[in-house]
């Protein structure tokens, strides 16, 4: 099974940093070049919070879909519990929507009371929160089918490659500002729409609307997730939402490009999560805790090792890569350093998230979640008016080393796991050393000749050494692997 997760998780994380390559030239180059700061920050602002509206919307049904679709047996089951899958979303999508039709002056009225222009771009967003959620329904359609890497594709590539093409007509004058907002709209939906036929392709929906056994434990399970996915993707936007209460817009546009640059670290968790999650759901509908324990820990620390790399990467780089971006961008240097952090404690945790999220612990975890995200707005409403974008920074790495550390309590109590070993000491040793040694110096050169010599002789140096340690046994037998292909 083991091969099964690095088979999707390597063609996950191409696509993932393939996606990310894009994204990078869209962030720190395209908009910052094609689009003035306060357009920048809407758009940052219109998709986080249609990233804040997804869990919502998909009425939590992508992690539901995922956690019971393996203890259904019988066709009839199967067909009556993805039916009700199809249609969960809708009790949220159509409420809201008609909320927002006649509420709309309103709820403009209070989101812009800063920054005017938000208001002019409610229906965007609604819209983009809607293909989104339909978008990881149809997502996790082919997950339990362990077909992750079309989707992975989708996910991290579609939008970004429609944007470029959307910044390009800008800047060409084919479209408008305005234009380009409605473009970058439809990407999603055409993107969701794509999704959409993949999926039935793996798996035709056959409707069926019959009562399934247990079907008020995934009614109940989705309406709890609801809470769960909003905790994750508030820790991820709603900082930006909360500066856009707090300062100018274009300060938004900033914060983005530093949130981008730390999410790097985050990729190869994210890929490898496509492909745990669903075998998190099997081991434990299964009882087999062996197995689960064993991919706890080595998620972790193959997590760890591979993010702690990207991590010392960017943080040694960071103070060159911002001399490559127009000045005004260069405040988020330290929102780097804090926020790059938190993404690390985010990678050595491992599959914690699946484990709990697949496990009947889940409640607990979301009264802990939601205890910690009323934290972290109280940290924001505190930091953000005194500090700036460097208060929405530590207000995010604060809550979240909480939110992990729960986490982690919990899945210990539960199951008497940690994911930790000696060589995630040893690991961490190597990080805090190699960062203290790179980081007060930089070659005399352009910064682009800069980064890539920097990076070349770190990348050596941290990889010869992990490899050495063997902090990974799985990243040593893969590169062991590779070295007999090659050389044979």
């Amino acid at each position: 099974m083991m091969g099964v997760v690095a088979s999707q998780s390597l063609k996950n994380v191409i696509s993932t940093y393939f996606g990310f390559i894009i994204g990078a030239i869209n962030t720190l180059f395209l908009y910052t070049k094609f689009m003035t700061d306060e357009y920048y920050g809407m758009v940052s602002y219109m998709l986080s919070a249609g990233f804040v509206m997804m869990p919502l919307m998909a009425f939590g049904v992508h992690n539901t879909l995922v956690k019971f679709y393996s203890s259904f047996k019988t066709k009839l089951s199967i067909n009556s519990f993805l039916t009700f899958m199809l249609y969960l979303p809708l009790l949220m999508i159509i409420p809201i929507t008609i909320i927002g039709y006649f509420a709309h002056e309103a709820i403009g009225e209070f989101l812009s009371t800063r920054n005017a222009m938000i208001k002019h771009y409610l229906v965007h967003t609604l819209v983009v929160a809607i293909a989104l959620a339909y978008f990881e329904v149809f997502f996790a359609w082919v997950k339990v089918h362990l077909q992750t890497a079309f989707g992975n594709l989708m996910k991290e590539v579609f939008h970004r490659i429609g944007a470029m093409l959307m910044l390009f007509m800008l800047y060409l004058d084919v479209v408008t500002l305005n234009g380009f907002m409605i473009g970058l709209v439809l990407v999603y939906v055409i993107r969701m729409l794509v999704m959409m036929g993949y999926a039935f392709s793996v798996k035709f929906p056959k409707l069926v609307f019959k009562r399934f056994t247990g079907w008020q434990d995934v009614l109940k399970y989705s309406l709890l997730i609801i809470v769960a996915g909003s905790v994750v993707t508030i820790f991820l936007d709603v900082d930006k939402l909360m500066l856009g209460n707090y300062v100018d817009i274009e300060e938004v546009a900033y914060y983005n490009v530093a949130i981008f640059i730390t999410a790097v670290i985050a990729v190869p968790m994210r890929s490898m999560h496509q492909i745990v999650y669903p075998l998190c759901a099997q081991y434990l509908n299964h009882k087999d805790y062996d197995k689960l324990g064993d991919l706890y820990k080595r998620s972790s620390i193959n997590l760890f090792v591979i993010g702690g790399g990207i991590f010392l990467l960017i943080i040694l780089n960071i103070n060159q890569l911002y001399l490559l971006l127009p000045e005004d961008y260069s405040v988020g240097v330290y929102v780097v350093l804090i926020i790059s952090v938190s993404k690390l404690s985010d990678a050595v945790i491992g599959s914690n998230n699946a484990i709990l999220f697949n496990s009947d612990y889940y409640r607990v975890v979301l009264f802990l979640g939601v205890v910690l995200v009323i934290i972290m707005v109280l940290l924001n409403i505190i930091f953000i008016p005194r500090l700036g974008i460097y208060g929405a920074a530590f207000a995010t790495l604060i809550a979240i080393i909480l939110y992990n550390a729960g986490k982690l309590f919990f899945v210990y109590k539960a199951f008497k796991m940690l994911p930790f070993t000696v060589k995630t000491l040893k690991g961490a040793l190597l990080l805090v050393v190699m960062s203290l040694s790179f980081y007060f110096w930089d070659f005399s050169f352009h910064p682009l000749i800069n980064i890539v010599i920097k990076s070349l002789l770190i990348s050596i140096i941290y990889c010869s050494l992990a490899y050495r340690f063997n902090l990974s046994e799985d990243i040593n037998a893969l590169v062991g692997e590779i070295v007999n292909k090659v050389f044979k």
